[in-house]
């Protein structure tokens, strides 16, 4: 009887718990942004913006080959798009011309840090550092200031966060994943893309992934057909008075 009524106190605890994180917006079977922010003072990047025009911004991260990165502005301008390319430092020195040119040809440029850490590992002077010389590198060589910055992997904290605000750059997740970074097909990366993107979302894709130019292109042939506007990332977010809710929307207020 003691271990029945063991169980039966245990069951109470978990069953609370369970409903108080519920409330929260955690979401236990899965990886919902709801799910880290249960510290009110936690920071958190922009994944998404509300908006009420159907538009939607698309971003390349850039930090291993360049293959092709040429034919993805190409495809770009035959829809009449421009996109996002988040570049690493390495890659930047490794691919100087074709960083010139994206910035020539009218793609906006943003930051993916310097060499590809975990930030969230990396005291403020480090992640500083790692910032500084993204920022040096494509601006020898473009002329041009990043004011947008994605986190390697995702990783985050308020540390991060709080060094971006000092550089003026909003740090910049993303609301649809296409993982084409697993080496899906075309119909299965666009199928995802297609079947999440929302008004104001961001979404991510890489620049020499597998089966990214035919993706790709039914991503812009399905939203050119339901008229959905592509634009930069900084042509969607906000730059003041905005707040960022715990599911990490930007909303003007």
């Amino acid at each position: 009887m003691k271990v029945l009524i063991f169980k039966r106190a245990t069951l109470v605890i978990v069953l609370g718990a369970v409903l108080f994180l519920s409330a929260f917006g955690l979401n236990l079977a899965g990886l919902e942004v709801g799910a880290l922010y249960l510290n009110s003072n936690r920071r958190i990047p922009i994944y998404s913006v509300q908006t009420d025009e159907n538009k939607v911004a698309i971003s390349f991260d850039a930090a291993w080959g360049a293959d092709k990165t040429r034919d993805i502005m190409s495809l770009c301008d035959e829809y009449g798009v421009k996109a996002t390319f988040f570049l690493v430092g390495f890659w930047v020195e490794e691919y100087p011309e074709m960083v010139k040119e994206i910035y020539n040809r009218g793609f906006e440029i943003g930051l993916h840090s310097n060499t590809h850490p975990d930030m969230t590992k990396l005291s403020k002077t480090k992640i500083r550092e790692e910032l500084e010389k993204n920022i040096n590198l494509i601006k020898d060589l473009t002329g041009f200031t990043p004011k947008l910055f994605r986190p390697p992997y995702g990783y985050y904290n308020n540390d991060l966060i709080e060094v971006c605000d000092s550089l003026g750059l909003s740090c910049i997740e993303w609301s649809v994943d296409s993982l084409d970074w697993k080496g899906l097909s075309a119909s299965e990366l666009s199928g995802r893309v297609i079947s999440k993107a929302k008004a104001g979302s961001i979404v991510l894709f890489h620049n020499n992934s597998d089966n990214i130019i035919s993706g790709l292109r039914l991503v812009l042939e399905h939203f050119k057909n339901n008229k959905t506007e592509i634009v930069p990332i900084g042509e969607l977010i906000y730059y003041d008075n905005f707040t960022i809710n715990n599911e990490g929307t930007q909303i003007k207020n």
